[in-house]
């Protein structure tokens, strides 16, 4: 079998940042996958799984209801492996034209002090597994160290 493309990445090699991970044909339509990668892979500690729901709560919840995007987003989520989270739109973009968007949601992520949109036993299958300080922690990290930084190694794959 050959590999996935996602495991074509010299994960060694990849750093913190915004990168179109794949771009797939819906009948006439684009459809855009993200790679927002918030840990270093293989060199920092992964995240654990009540930072990253809570970070898919939020998260899902400020795409869903951007105005400019919200109709454009179709998918928000972890990957299994909690470096990070997919982004899934529609639409054929670059890693620079989501700039502003991602950052506005980790603004969103990071001063959010309410409870956890969906963080209830009637919405959630597992409502309990949520770390608001820890999903603020990790948003302003990336705030600080990806998107006050960014430079075109953040925005593409490294070459193998």
């Amino acid at each position: 079998m050959e590999k996935i493309t996602s495991f074509t990445i010299n994960h060694l090699k990849l750093l913190p940042g915004i990168y179109v991970s794949r771009r797939d044909k819906a009948g006439d339509s684009t459809i855009t996958t993200f790679d927002i990668r918030m840990t270093r892979p293989n060199y920092e500690p992964v995240m654990n799984t009540a930072e990253v729901h809570t970070i898919e709560h939020l998260g899902a919840t400020f795409l869903r209801n951007e105005p400019d995007w919200q109709d454009k987003v179709l998918y928000f989520g972890p990957m299994g492996c909690r470096t990070g989270f997919y982004l899934l739109l529609a639409g054929d973009y670059e890693s620079r034209d989501i700039v502003t968007l991602i950052r506005e949601m980790f603004l969103f992520i990071a001063g959010w002090n309410e409870a956890v949109p969906g963080a209830a036993a009637r919405d959630c299958g597992n409502y309990l597994d949520m770390n608001l300080n820890m999903a603020k922690y990790y948003a302003r990290k990336f705030l600080n160290e990806v998107m006050d930084h960014l430079t075109d190694e953040r925005l593409r794959y490294p070459e193998d």
